[in-house]
C-alpha cells in the first residue's frame, strides 16, 4: 500500500496530469504549502490554474514527457488514460507513480482526524456546509472541497494536521482507499454505470468501504435511505445515524418552508429536542446535508450551536442551485445536478415558492449515464414548464453513436411534458430571450459547460 509522510519530503518534486480538476488542484495546493515542488499539466485553462501558478506551482498547458523530466512522484486523475504521453513516459522511466484517490487516501494519514463525505448525491453541499461550521475554530482544519466555496475563496483551505474534511467520491471504488476516523454516507443510488455493474454492485462497494473502518472510527449513515441503511450491521465501527421519516440519533422533525422556499425543522438527538435549524437554502434533501453536516460536527466535539450557526449562514456552493442574475425580470440560476435524482429534488425545490414558469436547460453528462438511466431521465422533469435538451457533454467517454440527447428528448415529450431539443447554445439563449417573462426563472443543469448559457443570457 501507497504511503506517504507529508514531513519527509521523499518526494522533492510532485507532478499532476491533470491539475486542473477540483481535487487534484486542492492536494497541489497542499502540497505547495508543505514546501513541494509542485508541477502539472492540463490543457484547460482556468482559475484555478491561475492561482495554482501564482502560488508557485509550474503549469504546462500540454501533454509532454518533458514535463515530467524533473519529478519525483507522478499523480494522475480518473480521466488520464494509459496511453497518455507523461503518465507512459513515467512508467518507463521507473518514476513511481499513484492515482489521485490513493494520494489522497495516504495524505488524510497525515491528520490527527478526518471526516470524508460519500454518498451518490450531495457531497459537496454537505462537505461545504461542515465547511461553514468548522472553518474558524480553534484546531484550525483543513479542507478540500469539490466545489468554489466564498466561505473560503476557493476549493481549498490550508489549515493544520489535527482535522482533514474532504469529499469521497465512489467512482471506480475509490471510496475504499480512504480511511477516514468519520466516514458520512448522504445516500447510495444507481450511478457511474461505465464502472459499476449494477446497484449491487455499488452498495457492496460501500460495505466494504464500511468494514474497512475500525472500532474508533465513525460511520454516519441517513437511514431514511434504505441502500445506506443496509450498512447499519456491516461495520464494527461506531455507528451514527441521521433522518427524518425514521428514528435516529440526529432527527428532523416538523420541517416547515418560508416564503423563500427556505427549510425550517426541530433538531432532535436520541428524542430529546434540542433546537430550532434554519437553512438559507432551498429543498428537503438540504435538510438530509445539514442534518449530516451537524452530526459530524457535534460528532467531532463541535458543540450543537455552532453547528446550527454554521448551518445558518451557509447560502450554497458554486454550481448547486448557484444564483446568477435577473434577465427581463426572470430569475436566472445554475444547478451541477447531472443525475435523475439530484435533478427530480432541484426542480422540486424550486417549484414550490415560483409563480411563473420554470424553464430547464439540461446537457446531459456522458453517453453511460445517458443511456443506462434514460427511462429515469425522462421522469425526472415534471416540476419544469418547458425542458431544453442539448447535447451530451462526453467527458472522459467516446461517442459510440447508440445514444443521442434526441432520444431523452423524445423520451420526455412521451411522459406529458413539453420538451425542445436545442443543440447550439447560441439558439437556447435566442429562445430564452424570445420567451422569458417576469417572474419567470431559467436554470441551467448539468456537470459539464451548461453554466455558460446563464452568463451568454446575462452578458446580453
Amino acid at each position: 500500500m501507497f504511503s506517504f509522510n507529508i514531513n519527509d519530503h521523499k518526494y522533492r518534486h510532485i507532478h499532476f496530469i491533470g491539475i486542473g480538476g477540483i481535487s487534484m488542484s486542492g492536494l497541489a495546493e497542499i502540497m505547495l504549502s508543505e514546501g513541494y515542488v509542485v508541477s502539472g499539466s492540463d490543457a484547460k485553462g482556468s482559475q484555478i490554474i491561475d492561482k495554482l501558478k501564482n502560488d508557485g506551482a509550474i503549469i504546462y498547458n500540454v501533454h509532454s514527457p518533458a514535463n515530467i523530466k524533473d519529478a519525483d512522484l507522478i499523480v494522475f486523475t480518473d480521466a488520464i488514460s494509459l496511453d497518455n504521453e507523461e503518465l507512459a513516459a513515467a512508467i518507463k522511466s521507473k518514476i513511481d507513480i499513484i492515482d489521485r484517490a490513493s494520494f489522497l487516501g495516504a495524505i488524510m494519514k497525515n491528520y490527527q482526524s478526518s471526516i470524508a463525505v460519500s454518498g451518490t448525491h450531495g457531497k459537496t453541499s454537505t462537505t461545504s456546509m461542515i465547511t461553514e461550521i468548522i472553518k474558524n475554530i480553534d484546531i484550525n482544519p483543513t479542507i478540500l472541497l469539490g466545489g468554489q466555496l466564498d466561505g473560503i475563496q476557493g476549493n481549498v483551505k490550508i489549515g493544520g494536521k489535527k482535522l482533514f474534511l474532504t469529499e469521497a467520491c465512489e467512482y471506480k471504488a475509490n471510496v475504499l482507499k480512504y480511511y477516514p476516523t468519520t466516514a458520512i454516507i448522504l445516500n447510495i443510488d444507481e450511478d457511474h454505470l461505465d464502472y459499476f455493474d449494477n446497484i449491487e454492485h455499488i452498495i457492496n462497494t460501500f460495505k466494504k468501504y464500511s468494514e474497512n473502518l475500525t472500532k474508533n472510527d465513525k460511520l454516519i449513515l441517513n437511514i431514511d435511505d434504505e441502500n445506506t441503511a443496509l450498512l447499519k450491521n456491516s461495520t464494527n465501527c461506531n455507528v451514527v445515524t441521521f433522518a427524518i421519516d425514521n428514528n435516529a440519533n440526529y432527527r428532523a422533525k416538523n420541517v416547515s418552508y418560508d416564503s423563500n422556499g427556505y427549510p425550517n425543522y426541530d433538531l432532535y438527538y436520541n428524542g430529546n429536542y434540542v433546537d430550532s435549524v434554519s437553512l438559507s437554502v432551498m429543498g428537503i434533501h438540504n435538510v438530509y446535508n445539514s442534518l449530516a453536516a451537524i452530526t459530524a460536527s457535534v460528532e467531532n466535539g463541535i458543540s450543537f450551536s455552532t453547528a446550527i450557526e454554521g448551518i445558518k449562514i451557509y447560502t450554497g456552493v458554486h454550481r448547486r442551485l448557484e444564483f446568477k442574475g435577473i434577465y427581463n425580470g426572470a430569475i436566472v440560476k445554475d444547478d451541477y445536478a447531472h443525475h435523475p435524482t439530484e435533478i427530480k429534488v432541484t426542480l422540486n425545490a424550486i417549484r414550490k415558492g415560483l409563480k411563473g414558469k420554470l424553464y430547464c436547460i439540461f446537457q446531459p453528462h456522458t453517453f453511460t449515464r445517458t443511456k443506462l438511466l434514460l427511462d429515469s431521465f425522462s421522469k425526472s422533469f415534471n416540476d419544469a414548464d418547458i425542458t431544453i435538451i442539448t447535447d451530451i457533454y462526453a467527458a472522459r467517454e467516446k461517442d459510440y453513436g447508440d445514444i443521442h440527447s434526441k432520444t431523452l428528448y423524445e423520451a420526455i415529450q412521451l411522459n406529458g411534458n413539453e420538451s425542445l431539443y436545442i443543440k447550439d447554445f447560441d439558439d437556447i439563449v435566442k429562445y430564452l430571450k424570445e420567451n422569458l417573462k417576469e417572474g419567470d426563472m431559467v436554470i441551467t443543469m448539468g456537470a459539464g459547460d451548461v453554466y455558460k448559457i446563464g452568463d451568454m443570457l446575462l452578458d446580453s
